[in-house]
């Protein structure tokens, strides 16, 4: 390169950055316009209150219990070698 081109990528380069921050000023608000309202939250807290009686208590259906309905005797329902076939 001749000294010449390093001097004209020079003047390009500052003369692009100026022009960009202008720009930029330009196009995106300035800090006033970035105020926010946001709504504010309670802490959360350890203490629960206790859950409703009607739904959690001792007659309650536990659904974590195994439910068999029937007599089926079958130990591999799904196995490809069944008489269902």
């Amino acid at each position: 390169m001749k000294q010449k081109d390093i001097f004209v990528i020079v003047v390009v380069v500052v003369i692009s950055a100026g022009i960009s921050v202008f720009v930029s000023k330009w196009l995106f608000s300035v800090p006033a316009g970035r105020q926010t309202k946001v709504e504010v939250v309670t802490p959360i807290s350890a203490q629960f209150d206790q859950p409703d009686s009607r739904y959690f208590n001792s007659n309650s259906v536990d659904p974590t219990k195994n439910i068999t309905i029937g007599d089926n005797q079958n130990s591999a329902p799904f196995n490809s070698n069944s008489n269902g076939q």
